[in-house]
């Protein structure tokens, strides 16, 4: 078993093209033995976003704190604390924050399968 603070978790800045003022903690991968899926927390600065992609997984969203949009196939979703967010795998989608403080969400990927 695993346990342990979020603390622990180094935070990368993402530098994915397309991404303006995200961060990631890995808090749960393959690296500690999950061997289905992985859960990660992302911090998006006010006026930032994730990049508008897509790809074949699911994401599977819980916002934590502040305000944004979860933006699917060109339409944009309101978004703040407490709520949930499914994104089937290949649709596009991309999330902003559109308030005054740090967007931060839960967001659980099964693991790629080669």
């Amino acid at each position: 078993m695993l346990v342990r603070s979020i603390t622990e978790v180094k935070q990368d800045q993402v530098e994915t093209e397309g991404a303006s003022g995200v961060k990631i903690r890995w808090l749960i991968s393959a690296d500690e033995g999950a061997p289905n899926f992985a859960m990660r927390e992302f911090e998006i600065e006010p006026g930032g976003h994730t990049p508008y992609h897509s790809h074949d997984w699911e994401h599977e969203v819980f916002v934590l704190s502040g305000e944004g949009t979860a933006v699917s196939e060109g339409k944009e979703h309101p978004i703040k604390k407490g709520m949930v967010v499914f994104v089937p795998g290949r649709e596009m989608h991309n999330f902003k924050n559109t308030g005054s403080e740090t967007l931060r969400f839960l967001c659980l990927v099964p693991h790629k399968k080669d």
